[in-house]
């Protein structure tokens, strides 16, 4: 099927052109027509947060939702007259249901406003609703900031990230090829089979809650596989004209080889993508499945609107030497003699490498995961600006206070749970208990001695509840929350781990039809996922990078991380895996050479590989720029796996594992090999049916 598709799009280009044009232009347009908008769900259900929650929405509608926080601040002390007149202001927002405060601090050159809103923050539009509050929220001659879950939920990428990464690969692929031609096609079908996938993003966003850094993730990825899919047919195309073939047959047989291996290289990332099912939030489900979107664009581009493309590029792709009579050459032959030479002595390189990437996963053991807070943020954002006035006038804890919800249907007095929770260690100060208009509820505002993101401060979570859990109450706030998100994610991510590895090894057992092969391929890749988290906590935790990323101080590794990283970087590193195992198991099916064929396979696939992993590293490697802490993480360890797997694990570990195994790398039970059914993923056999009968 894909050598008919590559060779008629080959003949009759515009034909396919004119239908990927079709295709953006009705799927934009019915975006902007029936697309969604963009929605975060923090909804964590069966938690104590999500409980204390709902028990206000119901009987104390007035303090469940929203709340942003205004700090007014003025050295020589602030107008108390302009305060109140900022307050009637704020009382007249959209969705505003009251404000709490003036609340005076650092001898009256501080005040902290609490707007509380009738929705969640989810369902506001935070930029414009943080507009009117800045409008409402001026006091003549007095600084003022924002603070709270409006503003915070404001993000604004500028585009730099995917300019950053779009002009790297432009270099990266022109350095390569040496053909402005070669050079464009795989950035043109990249980009067109991302328009189509953001707009079926947006068409998604219309029936589930899709979440406001999701498309910045799908464009990350979808970018990164994109332009690496379209690379893979790029070079198989240049071989077969090397080889003498006209175009249209150089193009079809691209795509019946290295198509084939696209299409399951693409298969194994919408495996990982969709494993985030079991991640336990709905923000990771539709994280996935919005990249699985962009993904599948993508690779669908690669192996339609590429062909027809390179039908109309012809021999363009090819260096001008190349055109005169100069022989391609596409392989690596430094790749295959160095191979070669791991292979003569493959167990101290084996060790040598297993070593170096233990050690660089060994700081993982010590990673601390916990969402990251306002005081992550740049030093001249108004969310830190106002995170650290707050800090500096009513102590740290006033950044992520606790709220205390009790149902007095079951007999509580609120004063003595006040007298209980002020003697918890790491209490700095527990308010007055509010009671709702019913008076059926209660709500008692702690303040812990610690910032959100201080690890003693979920120590005073679990106190605070071991002290209202028996009375029947709960704890929600900011720092709860953030306590029970950090513990859903680490209980359900061996369930995507074991999810992910488990599918994508039968995927390779199918199509290697090898247990050694499928069981290496996973080891390595947790390899190199292990190293990226260890190099996250080195950078991020530890602080060794933070000032280098435009950070203030070392940050825990955020929470959303351990499974979005494990997902995306099994998916993409398999990517390498196929391409490479693909080369090789060809070779071997022609020799059975176990040795030659490692050799040969690595040296065939030297340059392409190397070649998209520093397109990958460039692409993942832009989005350190990204003004969210969660972004710039996922850009770094994308960027060190990749790196670590167009390495270590591809020069050093494959080669040595594979000559140690010899022909046990190929082995399948009889029985096993008689119920698999027969797969030529990477199109071994169909090249061999093109070859030309040898001469004598």
């Amino acid at each position: 099927m894909l050598y008919g598709l590559g060779g008629a799009a080959a003949r009759r280009p515009w034909r396919m052109i004119g239908a990927w044009v079709l295709a953006l232009v009705l799927f934009t347009g019915l975006a902007s027509v029936l697309g969604g908008a963009l929605h975060d769900d923090y909804e964590l259900e069966g938690t104590g947060s999500q409980a204390a929650t709902e028990l206000l929405r119901e009987r104390f509608p007035a303090v469940a939702e929203t709340s942003a926080r205004v700090v007014v601040h003025d050295g020589d002390g602030v107008d108390e007259a302009e305060v109140v007149r900022a307050v009637a202001r704020l009382e007249k927002l959209p969705h505003v249901v009251g404000v709490d405060g003036p609340l005076p601090g650092a001898g009256g050159r501080t005040v902290l406003l609490t707007v509380r809103y009738d929705l969640p923050v989810t369902d506001l539009r935070p930029a414009e609703d943080l507009e009117l509050l800045k409008k409402a929220a001026q006091v003549p001659g007095a600084q003022v900031e924002f603070g709270g879950q409006v503003p915070e939920n404001v993000t604004a990428p500028d585009g730099t990230s995917e300019a950053v990464g779009i002009v790297a690969a432009m270099v990266v692929l022109f350095l390569a090829f040496g053909s402005v031609a070669a050079a464009g096609l795989p950035l043109a079908v990249a980009l067109t089979g991302l328009g189509v996938g953001m707009a079926g993003i947006t068409l998604f966003a219309a029936v589930e809650d899709v979440g406001t850094t999701t498309p910045t993730l799908a464009v990350m990825i979808g970018l990164g596989v994109g332009i690496d899919y379209a690379l893979f047919v790029l070079t198989r195309f240049r071989e077969n004209l090397a080889a003498g073939q006209d175009v249209p047959e150089a193009v079809a047989g691209a795509n019946a080889t290295a198509g084939r291996s696209v299409l399951f290289a693409g298969a194994t990332v919408l495996v990982a993508l969709c494993g985030l099912v079991f991640a336990g939030l709905p923000i990771f489900v539709t994280m996935g499945f919005s990249a699985a979107i962009v993904v599948f664009a993508t690779m669908l581009s690669a192996v339609t609107l590429l062909p027809a493309l390179l039908g109309l590029a012809g021999r363009r792709v090819l260096r001008r030497g190349e055109r005169r009579g100069a022989p391609v050459v596409n392989d690596s032959r430094w790749v295959g003699a160095w191979a070669a030479r791991v292979g003569r002595r493959p167990l101290p390189w084996l060790l040598a490498a297993l070593t170096l990437m233990l050690a660089l996963a060994a700081p993982a053991l010590g990673m601390r995961t916990w969402p990251n807070d306002a005081s992550s943020e740049p030093a001249d954002a108004t969310v830190r600006k106002a995170y650290d006035l707050i800090a500096e006038a009513y102590g740290p804890g006033a950044n992520g206070p606790l709220l205390v919800a009790l149902d007095l249907e079951r007999d509580v007095d609120p004063a003595e749970v006040r007298t209980r929770l002020d003697a918890v260690e790491g209490v700095a100060s527990v308010g007055e208990p509010v009671l709702s208009p019913g008076e059926d509820a209660a709500v008692l505002t702690v303040v812990p001695e610690y910032g959100p993101q201080d690890e003693r401060a979920s120590e005073v979570v679990d106190a605070v509840r071991d002290q209202v859990r028996p009375l029947g109450g709960e704890v929600a706030g900011l720092t709860a929350s953030y306590r029970d998100l950090n513990e859903i994610v680490l209980d359900r991510i061996w369930l995507v781990i074991l999810a992910v590895v488990g599918t994508s090894c039968v995927l390779l057992l199918l199509v290697f039809r090898s247990i050694a092969v499928s069981l290496k391929a996973a080891a390595m890749n947790l390899l190199s996922i292990g190293a990226a988290y260890g190099v996250l906590t080195v950078v991020f935790q530890w602080g060794w990078g933070t000032e280098l990323l435009g950070l203030p101080h070392s940050v825990p590794v955020s929470s959303f991380i351990l499974p979005l990283m494990f997902a995306v970087l099994f998916g993409v590193s398999m990517d390498y895996e196929v391409f490479l195992l693909s080369r090789v198991r060809e070779d071997y099916e022609r020799t059975g050479d176990p040795h030659r064929s490692v050799v040969s396979g690595l040296a065939a696939t030297g340059r392409i590989i190397t070649s998209a992993a520093l397109i990958m590293i460039a692409v993942f490697a832009g989005f350190v720029f990204d003004p969210g802490v969660v972004i710039k993480q996922m850009g770094v360890g994308l960027a060190v796996a990749v790196a670590l797997d167009a390495t270590l694990v591809r020069l050093v570990l494959v080669p040595a594992a594979m000559a140690l195994l010899g022909r046990w790398n190929w082995w399948l039970p009889g029985p096993l090999d008689r119920v698999l059914p027969k797969m030529d993923v990477h199109g071994g056999e169909r090249a061999r049916e093109r070859e030309p009968a040898p001469v004598g």
